[in-house]
Protein backbone atom coordinates (compact mmCIF):
# COMPACT_ATOMS: atom_id res chain seq x y z
CA UNK A 1 0.00 0.00 0.00
CA UNK A 2 1.24 2.82 -1.16
CA UNK A 3 1.87 6.62 1.13
CA UNK A 4 0.68 9.92 0.12
CA UNK A 5 3.09 12.40 1.41
CA UNK A 6 0.71 15.92 0.95
CA UNK A 7 2.58 19.57 1.35
CA UNK A 8 -0.05 21.65 -1.42
CA UNK A 9 -3.30 22.04 -1.75
CA UNK A 10 -2.85 20.93 -5.34
CA UNK A 11 -2.02 17.63 -4.29
CA UNK A 12 -4.64 16.81 -1.76
CA UNK A 13 -7.07 15.82 -4.66
CA UNK A 14 -6.98 11.73 -4.19
CA UNK A 15 -7.28 12.36 -0.03
CA UNK A 16 -9.91 14.74 -1.14
CA UNK A 17 -11.65 11.96 -3.33
CA UNK A 18 -10.84 9.20 -1.01
CA UNK A 19 -13.00 11.29 1.69
CA UNK A 20 -15.84 11.55 -0.44
CA UNK A 21 -16.45 8.00 -0.84
CA UNK A 22 -17.63 8.16 2.97
CA UNK A 23 -16.89 5.72 5.82
CA UNK A 24 -14.52 5.61 8.72
CA UNK A 25 -11.48 7.63 8.56
CA UNK A 26 -8.27 6.57 10.73
CA UNK A 27 -6.16 9.48 12.08
CA UNK A 28 -3.47 10.78 14.15
CA UNK A 29 -1.23 13.93 14.69
CA UNK A 30 2.59 14.27 15.53
CA UNK A 31 3.98 17.32 17.32
CA UNK A 32 7.38 18.64 17.98
CA UNK A 33 6.85 19.17 21.76
CA UNK A 34 9.74 16.93 22.64
CA UNK A 35 12.07 18.39 21.00
CA UNK A 36 11.18 22.35 19.66
CA UNK A 37 9.47 25.26 21.59
CA UNK A 38 6.10 24.94 20.12
CA UNK A 39 4.40 21.83 20.33
CA UNK A 40 2.25 22.38 16.90
CA UNK A 41 0.68 19.52 14.88
CA UNK A 42 3.38 18.80 12.39
CA UNK A 43 1.82 15.70 10.59
CA UNK A 44 -1.41 14.54 10.38
CA UNK A 45 -1.89 10.81 9.20
CA UNK A 46 -4.89 9.95 7.29
CA UNK A 47 -5.97 6.33 6.41
CA UNK A 48 -9.60 5.94 4.55
CA UNK A 49 -10.71 2.71 3.71
CA UNK A 50 -11.16 2.66 0.28
CA UNK A 51 -13.08 -0.77 -0.31
CA UNK A 52 -13.01 -3.95 1.54
CA UNK A 53 -9.94 -5.23 0.08
CA UNK A 54 -7.75 -1.82 0.50
CA UNK A 55 -7.01 0.79 2.00
CA UNK A 56 -5.25 4.34 1.49
CA UNK A 57 -2.81 6.22 3.86
CA UNK A 58 -1.85 10.16 3.55
CA UNK A 59 0.21 12.12 5.13
CA UNK A 60 -0.75 16.05 5.31
CA UNK A 61 2.23 18.34 6.45
CA UNK A 62 0.38 21.43 8.07
CA UNK A 63 3.57 23.41 8.56
CA UNK A 64 3.29 23.59 4.29
CA UNK A 65 -0.03 24.80 4.00
CA UNK A 66 -3.24 24.74 6.39
CA UNK A 67 -5.47 21.61 6.12
CA UNK A 68 -8.43 22.69 7.77
CA UNK A 69 -10.64 22.90 4.95
CA UNK A 70 -9.93 19.70 3.91
CA UNK A 71 -10.07 17.63 6.96
CA UNK A 72 -12.33 19.35 8.84
CA UNK A 73 -15.67 18.49 7.22
CA UNK A 74 -14.94 14.93 8.09
CA UNK A 75 -13.32 15.19 11.38
CA UNK A 76 -16.53 17.06 12.36
CA UNK A 77 -19.18 15.20 11.14
CA UNK A 78 -20.76 13.44 14.15
CA UNK A 79 -21.85 10.18 11.68
CA UNK A 80 -18.70 9.75 10.22
CA UNK A 81 -16.54 7.56 12.62
CA UNK A 82 -13.17 9.00 12.97
CA UNK A 83 -10.78 6.32 15.04
CA UNK A 84 -8.06 7.25 16.48
CA UNK A 85 -5.49 5.83 19.53
CA UNK A 86 -5.19 7.83 22.93
CA UNK A 87 -6.83 10.63 20.68
CA UNK A 88 -7.00 13.76 24.23
CA UNK A 89 -3.45 15.36 23.28
CA UNK A 90 -4.47 14.99 19.33
CA UNK A 91 -8.00 16.70 20.17
CA UNK A 92 -6.20 19.60 21.92
CA UNK A 93 -4.18 20.06 19.03
CA UNK A 94 -6.40 20.39 16.44
CA UNK A 95 -8.68 22.36 18.12
CA UNK A 96 -5.81 24.75 19.07
CA UNK A 97 -3.70 25.02 15.68
CA UNK A 98 -6.48 24.20 13.12
CA UNK A 99 -9.59 24.98 14.78
CA UNK A 100 -11.05 21.72 14.06
CA UNK A 101 -13.61 20.37 16.63
CA UNK A 102 -13.89 16.50 16.03
CA UNK A 103 -16.90 14.20 16.30
CA UNK A 104 -17.44 10.71 15.68
CA UNK A 105 -14.92 9.30 17.70
CA UNK A 106 -13.77 5.75 17.77
CA UNK A 107 -10.60 5.76 20.43
CA UNK A 108 -8.78 2.05 20.23
CA UNK A 109 -7.53 3.22 23.50
CA UNK A 110 -10.14 3.80 25.49
CA UNK A 111 -11.82 0.69 23.94
CA UNK A 112 -8.80 -1.38 25.47
CA UNK A 113 -8.99 -0.38 28.61
CA UNK A 114 -12.92 -0.90 29.15
CA UNK A 115 -11.58 -4.90 27.75
CA UNK A 116 -9.34 -5.10 30.79
CA UNK A 117 -6.14 -4.33 28.56
CA UNK A 118 -3.41 -2.66 30.99
CA UNK A 119 -0.83 -0.50 29.26
CA UNK A 120 -2.70 -0.58 25.72
CA UNK A 121 -0.03 1.23 23.83
CA UNK A 122 -0.95 1.02 20.02
CA UNK A 123 2.11 -1.16 19.42
CA UNK A 124 1.12 -3.83 22.24
CA UNK A 125 -2.58 -3.51 20.67
CA UNK A 126 -1.74 -4.31 17.05
CA UNK A 127 1.30 -7.19 17.98
CA UNK A 128 -2.12 -8.73 20.23
CA UNK A 129 -4.79 -8.23 18.00
CA UNK A 130 -3.46 -8.20 14.63
CA UNK A 131 0.02 -9.74 15.12
CA UNK A 132 1.83 -6.76 13.65
CA UNK A 133 5.06 -5.66 15.10
CA UNK A 134 5.90 -2.00 14.46
CA UNK A 135 9.18 -0.65 15.46
CA UNK A 136 9.41 1.92 18.21
CA UNK A 137 13.05 3.54 17.45
CA UNK A 138 11.54 7.01 16.36
CA UNK A 139 8.93 7.69 18.86
CA UNK A 140 10.67 10.96 19.73
CA UNK A 141 11.62 12.02 16.33
CA UNK A 142 11.69 15.47 15.90
CA UNK A 143 8.39 15.84 13.18
CA UNK A 144 9.15 19.48 12.54
CA UNK A 145 12.34 18.76 10.93
CA UNK A 146 11.56 19.07 6.79
CA UNK A 147 11.89 17.74 4.67
CA UNK A 148 10.89 14.64 6.67
CA UNK A 149 13.39 11.97 6.15
CA UNK A 150 11.45 8.68 4.10
CA UNK A 151 11.94 6.88 6.82
CA UNK A 152 9.84 8.86 9.26
CA UNK A 153 7.47 9.30 6.73
CA UNK A 154 7.49 5.79 6.69
CA UNK A 155 6.84 5.48 10.62
CA UNK A 156 4.29 7.65 10.81
CA UNK A 157 2.11 5.73 8.30
CA UNK A 158 2.21 2.85 10.78
CA UNK A 159 0.11 4.68 13.06
CA UNK A 160 -2.88 4.62 10.99
CA UNK A 161 -2.47 2.26 8.81
CA UNK A 162 -3.81 -0.61 10.78
CA UNK A 163 -6.33 1.36 12.74
CA UNK A 164 -9.28 0.23 11.20
CA UNK A 165 -8.87 -3.31 11.38
CA UNK A 166 -8.04 -2.69 15.23
CA UNK A 167 -11.24 -0.72 16.29
CA UNK A 168 -12.72 -3.89 14.09
CA UNK A 169 -11.30 -6.36 16.72
CA UNK A 170 -12.17 -4.18 19.61
CA UNK A 171 -15.41 -3.20 18.97
CA UNK A 172 -16.46 -6.85 18.52
CA UNK A 173 -14.98 -7.84 21.91
CA UNK A 174 -16.66 -4.71 23.46
CA UNK A 175 -20.46 -6.04 21.88
CA UNK A 176 -19.90 -9.54 23.28
CA UNK A 177 -18.93 -8.20 26.72
CA UNK A 178 -21.61 -5.79 26.54
CA UNK A 179 -19.62 -2.45 26.83
CA UNK A 180 -19.92 -0.83 23.32
CA UNK A 181 -22.54 1.59 25.16
CA UNK A 182 -19.77 2.10 27.93
CA UNK A 183 -17.34 2.88 25.08
CA UNK A 184 -19.55 4.76 23.30
CA UNK A 185 -20.43 7.38 26.20
CA UNK A 186 -16.46 7.93 27.03
CA UNK A 187 -15.46 8.77 23.28
CA UNK A 188 -18.81 11.57 23.47
CA UNK A 189 -16.97 12.82 26.84
CA UNK A 190 -13.09 12.44 25.20
CA UNK A 191 -14.84 14.34 22.55
CA UNK A 192 -15.40 17.61 23.91
CA UNK A 193 -11.75 18.25 25.63
CA UNK A 194 -10.63 21.55 24.49
CA UNK A 195 -7.06 23.14 24.47
CA UNK A 196 -6.25 25.65 27.40
CA UNK A 197 -4.17 27.96 27.30
CA UNK A 198 -1.73 28.15 30.47
CA UNK A 199 -0.79 31.79 29.94
CA UNK A 200 -0.95 33.78 32.93
CA UNK A 201 -0.51 30.70 35.32
CA UNK A 202 2.65 30.78 37.77
CA UNK A 203 4.86 28.32 36.24
CA UNK A 204 6.41 27.28 40.02
CA UNK A 205 2.68 25.44 40.18
CA UNK A 206 3.79 23.08 37.21
CA UNK A 207 7.35 22.07 39.23
CA UNK A 208 5.72 19.41 42.04
CA UNK A 209 9.12 20.16 44.14
CA UNK A 210 7.75 23.47 44.60
CA UNK A 211 4.99 23.69 46.28
CA UNK A 212 7.75 22.00 49.60
CA UNK A 213 10.43 25.12 49.26
CA UNK A 214 10.58 28.40 51.68
CA UNK A 215 9.23 31.58 49.83
CA UNK A 216 12.61 33.06 48.78
CA UNK A 217 13.58 29.71 46.47
CA UNK A 218 10.19 29.91 45.46
CA UNK A 219 10.62 33.32 44.27
CA UNK A 220 14.19 32.19 42.79
CA UNK A 221 12.58 29.29 40.91
CA UNK A 222 9.82 31.47 39.09
CA UNK A 223 12.57 33.81 38.04
CA UNK A 224 14.62 31.01 36.78
CA UNK A 225 11.59 29.40 34.80
CA UNK A 226 10.91 32.79 33.11
CA UNK A 227 14.77 32.42 31.99
CA UNK A 228 14.49 28.59 30.44
CA UNK A 229 11.11 29.72 28.91
CA UNK A 230 12.83 32.95 27.26
CA UNK A 231 16.16 30.68 26.19
CA UNK A 232 13.76 27.89 25.15
CA UNK A 233 11.79 30.18 22.63
CA UNK A 234 15.03 31.86 21.46
CA UNK A 235 16.83 28.40 20.82
CA UNK A 236 13.70 26.99 19.58
CA UNK A 237 13.89 23.99 22.08
CA UNK A 238 11.59 22.25 24.80
CA UNK A 239 12.33 23.86 28.25
CA UNK A 240 13.15 20.57 29.54
CA UNK A 241 15.86 20.34 27.21
CA UNK A 242 17.37 23.60 28.08
CA UNK A 243 17.50 22.23 31.73
CA UNK A 244 15.40 20.04 33.76
CA UNK A 245 13.32 21.07 36.52
CA UNK A 246 15.07 19.19 38.86
CA UNK A 247 17.97 21.21 37.80
CA UNK A 248 16.70 24.30 38.22
CA UNK A 249 15.83 23.38 41.58
CA UNK A 250 19.58 22.33 42.28
CA UNK A 251 20.25 26.24 41.03
CA UNK A 252 18.30 27.89 43.44
CA UNK A 253 19.10 25.97 46.33
CA UNK A 254 22.74 26.45 45.53
CA UNK A 255 22.48 29.90 44.43
CA UNK A 256 25.77 30.69 42.64
CA UNK A 257 27.34 33.27 42.16
CA UNK A 258 29.48 33.03 39.10
CA UNK A 259 28.76 31.35 35.66
CA UNK A 260 31.84 28.89 36.89
CA UNK A 261 29.84 28.01 39.81
CA UNK A 262 26.55 27.85 37.62
CA UNK A 263 28.28 25.25 35.51
CA UNK A 264 29.32 23.26 38.30
CA UNK A 265 25.62 22.58 39.33
CA UNK A 266 24.89 19.13 38.45
CA UNK A 267 23.14 18.90 35.31
CA UNK A 268 23.84 22.24 34.23
CA UNK A 269 25.35 22.53 30.53
CA UNK A 270 28.83 24.27 30.46
CA UNK A 271 27.68 26.03 27.02
CA UNK A 272 24.77 26.84 28.91
CA UNK A 273 26.67 29.27 31.64
CA UNK A 274 28.53 30.54 29.67
CA UNK A 275 26.36 31.94 26.98
CA UNK A 276 23.16 32.40 29.24
CA UNK A 277 24.23 32.42 32.62
CA UNK A 278 24.99 35.53 32.89
CA UNK A 279 21.64 36.98 32.64
CA UNK A 280 20.17 33.94 34.56
CA UNK A 281 22.36 35.04 37.57
CA UNK A 282 21.30 38.66 37.45
CA UNK A 283 17.79 37.54 37.88
CA UNK A 284 18.38 35.66 40.63
CA UNK A 285 20.41 38.36 42.38
CA UNK A 286 17.48 40.75 42.08
CA UNK A 287 15.50 38.18 44.24
CA UNK A 288 18.04 38.23 46.47
CA UNK A 289 18.23 41.94 47.29
CA UNK A 290 14.33 42.15 47.50
CA UNK A 291 12.86 41.55 51.07
CA UNK A 292 11.29 38.57 51.86
CA UNK A 293 8.06 40.12 52.72
CA UNK A 294 7.46 41.37 49.47
CA UNK A 295 8.05 38.23 47.82
CA UNK A 296 5.44 36.28 45.94
CA UNK A 297 4.73 33.17 47.79
CA UNK A 298 3.72 29.62 46.06
CA UNK A 299 0.07 29.86 45.58
CA UNK A 300 -2.28 29.53 48.40
CA UNK A 301 -4.66 28.41 45.92
CA UNK A 302 -3.32 25.62 45.49
CA UNK A 303 -4.33 21.83 46.20
CA UNK A 304 -2.07 21.95 48.97
CA UNK A 305 -3.75 24.55 50.70
CA UNK A 306 -7.21 22.75 50.16
CA UNK A 307 -6.86 21.16 53.37
CA UNK A 308 -7.88 17.40 53.96
CA UNK A 309 -11.93 16.61 54.14
CA UNK A 310 -13.60 15.84 57.01
CA UNK A 311 -13.16 12.74 58.97
CA UNK A 312 -16.68 11.58 57.72
CA UNK A 313 -16.02 12.38 53.96
CA UNK A 314 -12.74 10.50 54.45
CA UNK A 315 -14.73 7.22 55.72
CA UNK A 316 -17.39 7.46 53.09
CA UNK A 317 -14.10 7.91 50.36
CA UNK A 318 -12.45 4.44 52.16
CA UNK A 319 -15.82 2.74 51.91
CA UNK A 320 -16.14 3.92 48.22
CA UNK A 321 -12.73 3.63 47.17
CA UNK A 322 -13.23 -0.87 48.81
CA UNK A 323 -17.00 -0.80 46.39
CA UNK A 324 -15.49 0.36 43.25
CA UNK A 325 -12.51 -1.99 44.07
CA UNK A 326 -13.66 -5.00 44.41
CA UNK A 327 -16.05 -4.80 41.33
CA UNK A 328 -13.25 -3.39 39.41
CA UNK A 329 -11.57 -7.00 40.03
CA UNK A 330 -14.80 -9.05 39.18
CA UNK A 331 -15.01 -6.98 35.78
CA UNK A 332 -11.09 -6.94 35.51
CA UNK A 333 -10.59 -3.25 34.97
CA UNK A 334 -8.10 -0.88 36.65
CA UNK A 335 -9.44 0.79 39.27
CA UNK A 336 -8.72 4.26 37.74
CA UNK A 337 -11.06 2.67 34.29
CA UNK A 338 -13.68 1.79 36.42
CA UNK A 339 -14.32 4.99 38.53
CA UNK A 340 -11.13 7.06 39.30
CA UNK A 341 -10.17 8.56 42.39
CA UNK A 342 -11.18 12.13 41.48
CA UNK A 343 -14.95 11.06 40.92
CA UNK A 344 -15.06 8.57 43.98
CA UNK A 345 -14.07 12.21 46.04
CA UNK A 346 -17.01 14.17 44.29
CA UNK A 347 -19.66 11.16 45.62
CA UNK A 348 -17.93 10.96 49.22
CA UNK A 349 -18.12 15.07 49.32
CA UNK A 350 -21.91 14.90 47.72
CA UNK A 351 -22.98 11.88 49.78
CA UNK A 352 -26.00 11.55 47.30
CA UNK A 353 -28.60 9.95 48.61
CA UNK A 354 -30.20 8.32 45.70
CA UNK A 355 -29.95 7.08 42.19
CA UNK A 356 -31.11 10.66 40.97
CA UNK A 357 -28.44 12.57 42.85
CA UNK A 358 -25.78 9.96 42.22
CA UNK A 359 -26.31 11.04 37.93
CA UNK A 360 -25.91 14.72 39.03
CA UNK A 361 -22.32 14.26 40.13
CA UNK A 362 -20.07 16.13 37.19
CA UNK A 363 -18.29 13.99 35.00
CA UNK A 364 -20.04 10.54 36.29
CA UNK A 365 -21.04 8.07 33.42
CA UNK A 366 -24.40 6.43 32.52
CA UNK A 367 -22.85 3.09 32.35
CA UNK A 368 -20.87 3.81 35.65
CA UNK A 369 -23.98 4.35 37.71
CA UNK A 370 -25.50 1.51 35.82
CA UNK A 371 -22.53 -1.15 37.04
CA UNK A 372 -21.56 0.74 40.39
CA UNK A 373 -24.45 3.16 41.78
CA UNK A 374 -26.33 0.58 44.00
CA UNK A 375 -23.50 -0.59 46.07
CA UNK A 376 -21.82 3.32 46.02
CA UNK A 377 -25.39 4.46 47.26
CA UNK A 378 -25.21 1.60 50.14
CA UNK A 379 -22.03 2.41 50.83
CA UNK A 380 -22.72 5.54 51.75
Amino acid sequence: MGIRYIERPDQAQDLSSALSRGGAVALDCEAAGFHRYSDRVCLIQVTVRASPNGAGTFLVDPLAFDPSRLLAPVAEDRDRELIMHGADYDIRLLDRDLGIRLQGLFDTQIAAQLLGVHGPSLSKLLEVYLGVEVPKKHQRADWAERPLPQELVEYAAEDTRYLHDLRDRLAAELEEKGRLAWAREEFRFQEEVRFQDTEGEDPVTRVKAARDLPVRQVALLREALAWRDEVARARDRAPFRVASDEVLIRVVQAVPSSTEALAGVKGFSSRLAQEWGRDLLDRLRTVLETAEDELEPYPSHSDSAAGRPAPEEEERMNRLKKVRNAMAEDLGLERGVLLPNHLLRAIAGEAPGDEGDLRKVPGIRRWQVEVLGPDLLSAI
